[in-house]
């Protein structure tokens, strides 16, 4: 779980060392050609066996794929790593507080909230649509949680998510094909990109696997809350990105609204809902 965390983030850097080059739209390409290639191999979907019941969710669920990671790392590129990720982050949370009834939950999202008013406070140096493409991002992770459900009762194993997984790819060619040609790529970008589709789809793919071979999906779920603490610290360490006071304290507010939530919810809410979100 440790190494699935800190090499989804640290792929997420890399990927902001190429955006000066190919942009995020070329990174995003690129990593989804990984992804592509990674869970076609994985699970080896029969797409001619389809049926449209099935189709309708998949591509669904394509579509929510490659645009949170369009937001995603275009939000990274306008408001640097840690504050995306954490705005990301209140996708999942969002899913778990649905339908919530209990006081507890609802003291963890009034301090998720305020945790985003923290973090989009007015200042001159505000980007607002960088938070905005966070927040989409956010809206995407929590589509694809529900997304993934669907898909998951309709289609045995990995079959959805690997048909998922090609059709974005394969939205993504004629975008890669624009980008790669008006804006050639140097050397060290396109090792920056595909290092980081391998570090932010290939290896957290297995290390989740085989995590969740070992704990419980609801132990998981609580792990996944350091993700922003690691994006805040690898951004800094790798990019440089400085985050202030408020701003570290927002990230930790969000982190244990998260912990918290996840590891007091009903047993059946936490595991269905985690265990979509670690795939």
């Amino acid at each position: 779980m440790l190494g699935s965390g800190l090499s989804n983030q640290s792929g997420a850097a890399l990927a902001a060392l190429a955006f000066p080059v190919i942009g995020p739209a070329g990174v995003v390409a690129v990593r989804q050609w990984v992804a592509a290639a990674v869970l076609g191999a994985a699970g080896r979907p029969r797409l001619r066996s389809f049926t449209a019941a099935q189709w309708r969710p998949v591509l669904g669920l394509a579509l929510v794929f490659a645009g949170m990671n369009l937001s995603l790392y275009t939000a990274i590129e306008r408001i640097g790593l840690g504050l995306a990720v954490t705005l990301e982050f209140l996708g999942p949370l969002t899913v778990v507080l649905t339908g919530s009834r209990r006081r507890l939950d609802l003291v963890a999202a009034l301090a998720a909230g305020g945790a985003v008013v923290v973090l989009a406070r007015p200042t001159p140096s505000t980007d607002y649509l960088g938070i905005g493409l966070a927040l989409l991002a956010a809206v995407c992770w929590g589509c694809y949680i529900l997304c993934n459900r669907t898909v998951g009762t309709r289609l045995p194993g990995l079959e959805g998510s690997a048909a998922a997984a090609l059709v974005s790819g394969a939205l993504y060619l004629p975008v890669g094909a624009w980008v790669l040609w008006h804006h050639t790529p140097t050397p060290q970008a396109l090792v920056c990109a595909l290092a980081a589709g391998v570090l932010s789809s290939a290896v957290p793919f297995v290390s989740d696997l085989l995590a969740l071979r070992r704990v419980p999906p609801h132990f998981f779920g609580v792990f996944m809350s350091v993700n922003p603490v690691f994006a805040a610290l690898i951004g800094l360490v790798v990019l440089g990105q400085h985050l202030d006071a408020a701003s570290w304290f927002a990230i930790a507010v969000i982190v244990t609204a998260n912990t918290v939530v996840v590891s007091t919810a009903a047993r059946g809410v936490a595991d269905s809902g985690n265990s979509v979100a670690a795939a």
